[in-house]
């Protein structure tokens, strides 16, 4: 059997340790899992609720085109019905991008570290990614648009940028999008959008009128604390998420998953205490910080990206034989880890475990 060339060296998409396999490898009762930037706070209240009244209906299929759930969206976005479209997760919407647009050969650009799942996913579709450097850890749109040519279909912008967390700025956004030409897409990733709290950050809604060249995802797998449910969306002009749709499976997104992110939804109240949370936390950590001598990005997610000053992988893996559960192993980052901003017992762990194990490196020099 032969697989698509384009696929034999493809890496697979590593997610962060799951709790219990830490617990049974190093034989820990107590393990805080600060890897994956999942809301410590969980859910809203009323989505078990909202779960165990369709547990009755397990037996029947799920709306395929997510009737209520896009309707309730639609009108909490201010966008029409016809603009949105449902995936398992928004990873499914990057999935489905590529394979409604890409042909063997296109080029697509994206920063030099960011999201995986961008790249993986071209490379599926025999699509060439220009992966250009961060520029302090930020999109570089500059380079980005000189890096456009006529075999230009897509390029990804992650904002707030995974891992780094840093942000494009509405200006900078506008520019570049006005730079742009109009037959290359533009994807604004924004799953962790709803954390930021910095005032320069774009209203990219409020200018999706004018671009029908781009495109904005969003998830209910973080703030909205339903990751396991896997339900994410795409918003543009209507005409594009009609072509995606073209190539979207049937029944993509399950009855739970959507009864449960439409509660979500209503529940602003809940999304504002966690956002308050985590701004909390990163106070918190980026303090400590500075009072150990840590360098870090600025954060607008609900993740810091930490200079600790020795192998991050050498980090990860003392955390973790504490029982502390990071990411490490990024390319143009080795000596940083990615820590999630957890609950604040969390945090006070993690920075005591930190130290335990960057005590005990420095010894070993």
């Amino acid at each position: 059997m032969k697989p698509k060339s384009s696929i034999v060296n493809l890496p697979v998409y590593q997610p962060g340790k799951p709790i219990e396999e830490v617990k049974k490898e190093f034989g820990l009762s107590d393990v805080v899992k600060l890897a994956s930037n999942e809301n410590p706070y969980g859910s809203s209240p009323r989505v078990k609720d909202a779960i165990l009244a369709e547990l009755d209906n397990i037996s029947i299929y799920p709306d395929g085109s997510s009737a209520s759930l896009t309707s309730a969206l639609a009108d909490r976005l201010g966008v029409d019905s016809k603009q949105i479209i449902f995936g398992c997760g928004s990873d499914e919407i990057i999935a489905l991008i590529t394979r409604a647009f890409f042909v063997s050969g296109d080029e697509t650009i994206m920063a030099d570290q960011t999201f995986s799942v961008y790249k993986s996913n071209a490379d599926i579709e025999g699509a060439i990614s220009i992966e250009v450097p961060l520029k302090d850890g930020t999109h570089d749109l500059d380079a980005m648009l000189a890096a456009t040519t006529d075999r230009t279909k897509i390029i990804w912008i992650c904002n707030p940028n995974n891992p780094t967390g840093t942000i494009v700025s509405e200006q900078a956004l506008i520019a570049f999008l006005d730079a742009v030409p109009s037959h290359i897409m533009v994807v604004l990733d924004e799953a962790y959008c709803e954390f930021v709290t910095d005032n320069t950050f774009p209203n990219s809604l409020n200018i999706l009128s004018k671009y029908s060249n781009l495109v904005i995802l969003r998830t209910f797998s973080k703030i909205y604390g339903l990751a396991s449910l896997r339900i994410g969306y795409g918003v543009g002009h209507p005409e594009v998420i009609k072509l995606i749709n073209q190539v979207r499976e049937p029944f993509n997104t399950s009855r739970i998953g959507q009864a449960a992110a439409k509660v979500a939804l209503e529940d602003q109240d809940y999304v504002k205490y966690c956002r308050e949370h985590n701004t909390q936390g990163i106070s918190y950590l980026e303090g400590e910080f500075d009072r150990i001598g840590l360098e870090y990005f600025p954060a607008h997610g609900n993740f810091i990206l930490v200079n600790v000053g020795k192998p991050g992988l050498e980090v990860f893996q003392g955390l973790l034989q504490l029982g502390v559960i990071v990411r490490a192993g990024f390319q143009h980052y080795p000596e940083y880890i990615r820590v999630s901003i957890g609950s604040k017992e969390q945090n006070v762990v993690f920075i005591n475990t930190l130290e335990q194990v960057l005590q005990v490196k420095s010894a070993q020099v």
